[in-house]
């Protein structure tokens, strides 16, 4: 049972760590600093398909992210809150392989322009937000997942212990 739990804060931590390299590798399209919002380390929303270690390591990856980004409170907050819904609920949806990105995609398109808009000032309407936030978020999360997880599916054992164990 130790080992189990072990395997699991692993797995969680490794997910956190790369989300948090690959946000700040691509800073520039991560933070919106471009027009659209894509974070990239968004596509690993898919992993909760592979392990119930990626809910907390999405989140805590988001939390950590936006603080190192600089983010305001309100973004480190209800950010990493949409991260983690997504998380979750693609957790839940997860005997459609399709079905597991568009939760994160829905949650970040609903709460974040709310952030960018009160938090950060960003001059535009609302229902304009949302669209900017949920092309990235579409890009991120369904196409770049999409592709990450058909990668990542023929090689599932051996990258996600705690499921093959």
């Amino acid at each position: 049972m130790k080992s189990k739990t072990a395997l699991f804060i692993t797995e969680s931590a490794a997910i956190a760590a790369l989300y948090v390299v690959l946000t700040m590798a691509f800073a520039p399209i991560s933070f919106g600093q471009s027009g659209i919002d894509v974070r990239i380390a968004e596509a690993l929303v898919i992993l909760p398909y592979f392990t119930p270690a990626a809910i907390p390591g999405l989140a805590v990856g988001c939390v950590i992210a936006n603080v190192i980004g600089g983010g305001i409170i309100w973004d480190i907050i209800f950010g990493s809150c949409a991260t983690l819904i997504g998380a979750v609920i693609g957790y839940l949806l997860r005997k459609n392989r399709w079905l597991v990105p568009i939760p994160a995609v829905a949650a970040n398109t609903l709460i974040i322009p709310f952030i960018l808009y009160y938090g950060y000032g960003v001059n535009l309407p609302i229902p304009m937000l949302m669209l900017s936030v949920g092309v990235g978020e579409f890009i991120s999360a369904f196409v770049l997942g999409e592709i990450l997880l058909t990668a990542l599916a023929p090689r599932k054992k051996f990258i996600f212990r705690s499921v093959s164990e």
